[in-house]
């Protein structure tokens, strides 16, 4: 478990700033994470990697010559931000472009694919590589599924190497692909971790067990064995990975000759000394197969807290990317040759601060509905006060224990930003959209995104003009559902909040269409809404980390969806805490 925190929501950012003052002759900080200190040449492609904290020497420790050139810092296993991604991009570059690299999970791709956008949008041409390497995750037909593990050093490597050589962005993303695509990681673990105030492991294993297939989120494996000797493990090992070709690789036939970069990574629990004693066997192996180890990097590269496991990659090279693999490296974690001498100086990127921007006018009507509004938002943020270690136990089944803490965060932040607005003469639709903007930026992850998403798109709809109508909410619910499905990519039946969502906004227009009073329409919802959260139970993952342990959550409510569920029955107890004899009389106001 984590031993020395202060408060566990102040951890990321503490860690960042203790961080950047230990090393700052290669990184500074800035808004969202870290880029180098250095001044890169300018047009050159920055590369740009991130994602949860919790992971070290990933993401942070790799920003440096010959690696990448900034990093988004997300909190303890989420994802980071849009506003973090983006700020990070703005402030790595230098002209040439970005090339975005990270693990492939889906609150990462929403954010990132979110700043990716607003680079474009800006000129700044952007463009995206996922690491797909974890074998475990999804079956070679479906690879484009598969997670991002300890795989990512390599593309960060080729990548990072790659745009400091002076090559475009086009060549840049072309190498980091490729990288990509011939780089397999499998993985076991004998033991969770326990993540910062938390009392509890987000997954056991039993004694004399070991887990197979983990993630580095704290996601459990997606089977188990006996506890193996070093030599079996190195076997399980390199028998799994040489059952998992890259597609060119297989098609040659003899693996006699083949040249591979291998991480031998330990996980945070399992010491250097360890994975040498399994790394003597796995040698041996690689040279019965006639395989030649090109540089192997053996140690801690990315990690899951103390968790107590190991993973080994297999990085097939060609002249090309061992070019780029062996080239010179030089970050606070990750050193490899002599790099030349970088020029002196800030990095000359856009430095992008996070601020308010002056508030739009707003109908007297409207500001007094976004009291009330306030007074919502304190009450979710009571509400996932108080059930977040509950939210986290039900993520912790089968996904990594986070969901709880970053809707406590997303709420927490979203309150604040409303107190703000309010005192400065926001109106409802305003009020609504700087609330979701600080959801999204202070949770991360994925759930951080799209509730991000639904606040902004209801203040939009309801705007500032007038006191919010039960049409314009409803309408703002069903576009922010039309949204989350095609920006997420996932539909109803999928185990996630939109099986909560788009039921509750059914019902929601159903009721309003009929002209039905938005406290009496929403507390009908919200019924439906706490059934729909009850019924994904029986429902198996087809997105998110959840996925690839699909069957252990068979039994299990989907967290989004009882998340979702519980918020609507507290918004629903706030429009009911505002009935009166006199509103009670007024039950054609569509407003009450």
């Amino acid at each position: 478990m984590a031993y020395l925190f202060n408060n566990p929501e102040d951890f990321t950012d503490e860690l960042t700033e203790g961080f950047a003052a230990a090393y700052p002759q290669w990184v500074r900080r800035v808004p969202g994470g870290v880029v180098r200190s250095s001044r890169p040449a300018p047009g050159r492609v920055a590369v740009v990697i991130g994602g949860g904290s919790g992971h070290y020497p990933a993401f942070a420790g790799l920003v440096g010559p010959g690696l990448a050139h900034g990093a988004a810092m997300g909190n303890i296993f989420a994802s980071p931000s849009a506003q973090q991604v983006y700020s990070v991009a703005k402030a790595a570059q230098t002209g040439g472009g970005v090339l975005f690299s990270y693990g492939n999970y889906a609150g990462d791709v929403l954010n990132f694919t979110q700043a990716q956008d607003r680079l474009n949008a800006e000129g700044i041409p952007a463009r995206t590589v996922t690491v797909t390497d974890d074998i475990s995750s999804a079956p070679p037909e479906q690879a484009a599924k598969r997670r991002g593990i300890a795989g990512d050093l390599t593309v960060f490597k080729v990548a990072g190497a790659c745009a400091d050589a002076g090559a475009d962005l086009d060549e840049v993303a072309r190498l980091a692909a490729r990288a990509n695509d011939r780089t397999r990681s499998f993985g076991v673990a004998f033991a969770g971790c326990t993540l910062p105030g938390s009392k509890e492991p987000l997954f056991t294993v039993p004694a004399g067990r070991m887990a197979v297939g983990l993630g580095i989120h704290g996601e459990p494996g997606i089977s188990e064995q006996a506890m193996p000797s070093a030599d079996e493990a190195a076997e399980l090992f390199v028998s799994t990975l040489l059952a998992d070709l890259p597609e060119e690789v297989a098609a040659a036939g003899d693996l006699r000759g083949s040249r591979v970069g291998l991480i031998l990574n330990g996980l945070g629990a399992v010491k250097t000394e360890e994975l040498f004693v399994v790394y003597r066997r796995i040698s041996q192996l690689m040279d019965e197969a006639g395989i030649t180890v090109v540089e192997p990097e053996i140690g801690e590269l990315v990690t899951s807290f103390q968790m107590a496991g190991a993973s080994l990659t297999l990085f097939w090279l060609d002249e090309e990317l061992e070019r780029y693999w062996t080239a010179p490296a030089s970050t606070p974690a990750y050193r490899k040759g002599a790099v030349a001498e970088a020029e002196q100086g800030v990095a000359v990127g856009e430095h992008v601060d996070y601020h308010t921007a002056e508030l739009p006018a707003a109908a007297a009507a409207s500001q007094e509905a976004a009291g009330r509004i306030q007074a919502i938002l304190d009450a979710v943020k009571t509400l996932l006060d108080d059930k977040a270690a509950e939210l986290g136990r039900l993520d912790s089944i089968a996904g990594d224990g986070d969901h709880g803490i970053g809707m406590q965060r997303g709420a927490t932040a979203a309150a604040a930003a409303g107190r703000e607005a309010l005192a400065a003469g926001a109106g409802a639709g305003t009020l609504l959209q700087l609330a979701g903007d600080a959801w999204a930026d202070k949770a991360g992850g994925t759930s951080g995104a799209l509730w991000g998403m639904l606040l902004n798109t209801i203040g939009a709809r309801v705007g500032n003009d007038a006191a919010p109508d039960a049409a314009a909410v409803s309408a703002g619910i069903v576009e922010a559902g039309q949204k989350i499905m095609q920006f997420g990519k996932a539909s109803l039946g999928d185990k996630t909040l939109l099986d909560v969502l788009l039921p509750f906004s059914d019902a929601l227009s159903e009721q309003v269409g009929a002209g039905v009073p938005l406290r009496a329409a929403w507390a009908h919802a919200a019924e439906v809404a706490e059934k729909s959260a009850e019924a994904t139970a029986h429902m198996l993952p087809r997105m998110g980390r959840a996925r690839p342990l699909a069957e252990k959550s068979l039994g299990t409510p989907d967290p989004g969806a009882v998340s979702m569920a519980m918020v609507a029955r507290t918004v629903e107890r706030q429009l009911a805490a505002r009935t009166t004899p006199a509103t009670q009389e007024s039950e054609g106001d569509p407003h009450a």
